[in-house]
């Protein structure tokens, strides 16, 4: 598979752990809202420790954007990508599978999950397609949500922030489950997309079979070209 070099142009903190990366983007390089790519750090040592990192820029942007949680305690790749500085360079292979977007429906995020959905929602809003589609978006605790505002902004009530170890007034707290899916679902017969760690997504999708949520409108990583 043909590697890419681009070059950091800005990093940025959105909240305590997690990076947004713009960098520059190849000639002729395409990709769908959803796909991700094998990302690592062109610096000694690092070259070959790939991770893959979902795209946040739209297609049509004239830079690459990645959106990652890095972790301080991790000896790896996620902890060196926080130490980037403008100027450092990437490797980046060709987009692959990820989320696809195959409908209106309900997005279904835990944490740095969230990120195949963003650039979705950017190009459903471009397009005045927005309505009648709802984000669940589940964090630890309030300080690890990030693009609130920007979430806000688009999808209105239609976005809910779950916490599972804070209770706050504006927010719901605990896990998502069949009720909460059921009470912000304008239909089960709509599509379900869902993505996270893999227990959280093996839950709420057993959710949602509890529910009568057809298998083929949940929609998870498809790592298929």
């Amino acid at each position: 598979m043909k590697s890419h070099t681009v070059t950091l142009k800005k990093i940025s903190y959105l909240n305590h752990n997690v990076v947004q990366l713009n960098v520059t983007k190849p000639d002729h390089y395409a990709f769908t809202p959803g796909q991700a790519t094998e990302v690592s750090i062109l610096k000694s040592g690092w070259e070959d420790k790939k991770r893959p990192f979902t795209f946040t820029s739209l297609p049509s942007d004239e830079h690459l954007e990645f959106t990652i949680k890095v972790y301080d305690s991790h000896d790896g790749v996620t902890e060196q990508i926080g130490k980037l500085e403008k100027g450092d360079q990437l490797l980046i292979d060709e987009p692959w599978g990820a989320i696809r977007y195959k409908g209106s429906g309900m997005f279904i995020a835990g944490g740095a999950g969230i990120t195949p959905f963003l650039p979705i929602l950017k190009q459903l809003k471009s397009e005045n397609k927005v309505f009648g589609h709802t984000l669940l978006f589940a964090n630890k605790k309030e300080k690890d949500i990030f693009f609130q505002k920007r979430l806000s902004e688009v999808l209105g009530n239609d976005f809910i922030n779950i916490l599972s170890e804070e209770d706050k007034d504006d927010h719901k707290h605990g896990h998502i489950n069949a009720d909460l899916i059921k009470e912000y679902s304008n239909t089960l017969k709509q599509f379900f997309y869902v993505c996270g760690p893999p227990k959280m997504i093996e839950h709420v999708i057993d959710e949602l079979k509890s529910i009568g949520v057809d298998k083929e409108l949940i929609v998870t990583e498809d790592f298929e070209d």
